[in-house]
């Protein structure tokens, strides 16, 4: 879900939103846990065997869905799973796709960087961070939208800073 200019629930302006939910075949992959779980309580009795594959195959795709982590660009802050950093302390961002993304993913991923990296998901974004303190020196992102996520982060580098109070 992508969402420009928008407000969420809380009244925070959001720039930019995106969950890396499993793909559809790896959904499938997890729905196949149930048929698995039916068969073990299969010589028990037939009912408690199918009730017993529903569940667990709903818990187990739900549990896919809801845990995968989400990309935001809210208040000049870039959010990544549960890490944030403030846009400001970054640099320009590039937008990766194919053979350049897949090598920025493998090879060309630094000892040093910050990643979320999902499978599946062939898009990436590399953000250098500018901050001389900071340990990490660039973060890599997965994103089916990398050129929106880029072009988000580099607003969000754009609007002026509010003073803390």
């Amino acid at each position: 879900m992508h969402k420009t200019a928008a407000r969420d629930g809380a009244g925070t302006a959001v720039r930019y939103r995106e969950r890396l939910s499993p793909s559809l075949w790896a959904l499938v992959s997890a729905a196949m846990c149930a048929p698995m779980a039916a068969l073990v309580f299969a010589p028990l009795d037939s009912v408690v065997a199918l009730v017993v594959g529903v569940v667990v195959g709903v818990l187990v795709v739900l549990s896919l869905v809801m845990l995968s982590p989400a990309v935001r660009v809210e208040d000049g802050m870039l959010i990544a799973g549960r890490s944030h950093i403030d846009a400001h302390e970054l640099g320009a961002p590039v937008a990766l796709s194919g053979e350049d993304a897949r090598h920025a993913r493998g090879a060309g991923l630094s000892a040093t960087s910050w990643h979320l990296i999902r499978g599946g998901v062939d898009g990436i974004v590399t953000v250098p961070v500018d901050d001389p303190d900071d340990p990490v020196s660039v973060w890599v992102i997965s994103s089916r939208t990398p050129d929106r996520l880029a072009a988000a982060i580099r607003r969000a580098q754009a609007t002026p800073r509010t003073p803390c109070r």
